[in-house]
């Protein structure tokens, strides 16, 4: 007789039990898509990766112990199918030392530094609110595919995947310097489309609609 495992509460094992591959698609495909659209850019290879994601988790299913949601489960083993791909892309076109040594914004810098007179400006409306608007996402995504595959994928994987620094060099083969380095060119680039795209645009918006109500 198997005892039930203590550390599932009967939620749980219920969750557990009513997995249902047959509904995924309907009830997940979308939000597994979107997750894979603004990591990947590219719209064929995020329906790839969501297939896989289904496969994979169609053959492990009885695993699943209901200890997060479906979705959640899910989400974890399309995470681990995007990392693998940016390994992939890293076997296949391989980083060197030099390739980002041109920087688009290097105009914005002095010879003794950073040209604060050119840098960020306060974002309005707050970041944290535009972080909930599907609009904001679609304007993100548009700001990574401007910038090399190769620095997007660094991006992705550090800030969006989370991953360490040590993980991310092994995988894609790179040093330390190297990865600092497309970090920061490509947090500064985002930063300054974001700010062009979305956040500027969005202020302008709100300030037409208060003076339309006056």
């Amino acid at each position: 007789m198997n005892t039930p495992d203590p550390g599932l509460t009967n939620a749980a094992r219920e969750s557990s039990r009513s997995a249902n591959p047959e509904t995924w698609v309907d009830r997940h495909g979308d939000c597994l898509y979107r997750y894979a659209i603004i990591r990947v850019r590219h719209p064929e290879v995020a329906e790839d990766l969501v297939q896989e994601t289904l496969l994979a988790a169609i053959r492990t299913h009885t695993n699943f112990r209901g200890t997060s949601s479906e979705r959640s489960w899910l989400c974890g083993i399309l995470k681990n199918k995007i990392c693998d791909h940016f390994r992939k892309l890293a076997r296949e076109v391989p980083y060197t030392d030099l390739e980002f040594l041109k920087d688009e914004m290097s105009h914005k810098f002095i010879g003794q530094g950073w040209n604060h007179d050119l840098g960020p400006a306060e974002w309005k409306p707050e970041a944290e609110a535009a972080l909930d608007r599907k609009e904001f996402w679609e304007t993100f995504r548009n700001c990574l595919n401007k910038l090399p595959q190769r620095v997007a994928n660094v991006f992705m994987l550090r800030e969006m995947e989370e991953m360490e620094t040590a993980q991310i060099c092994e995988a894609l083969g790179i040093s330390q310097n190297n990865l600092w380095v497309m970090l920061h060119r490509a947090r500064m680039a985002l930063r300054e489309c974001l700010e062009l795209n979305w956040f500027k645009r969005t202020s302008t918006m709100n300030t037409e609609t208060d003076e339309q109500h006056r």
